[in-house]
């Protein structure tokens, strides 16, 4: 499932369903069941949430840390590279930001079917 993110503080953001939940788990929310169709971040809820994605980022760039590269090695091409926690959750992080600035809400809702 194709899910839309909106805020008045922000442009939409468009993520799979399975992509955005290890963002959720990590802003703190549980689904055992899968991704809710709907969904709201209230605006005393965004700090939290940005606090613990935030460490979750940290977190992986220190797990994922590799020791020095050896010159003579050869170097993997970027499109064979995986995206990392980091770079999947940044368009949210940003977004969750911007809310948490402007002090307004993020919801999240199935993306229009004729994507």
């Amino acid at each position: 499932m194709l899910v839309v993110f909106k805020s008045k503080a922000a442009a939409d953001v468009l993520m799979f369903a399975e992509h955005a939940m290890p963002i959720l788990r990590a802003a703190g929310r549980s689904y055992p069941d899968g991704l809710p169709e709907r969904g709201v971040f209230t605006p005393e809820q965004l700090s939290d949430a940005i606090g613990n994605i935030e460490r979750a980022v940290g977190q992986d760039r220190e797990h994922k840390k590799a020791p020095h590269e050896d010159e003579d090695q050869e170097k993997e091409h970027p499109i064979s590279q995986s995206v990392s926690f980091g770079q999947r959750s940044y368009p949210l992080l940003d977004m969750l930001r911007q809310a948490n600035n402007s002090g307004v809400p993020v919801m999240w809702e199935p993306a229009d079917s004729s994507w």
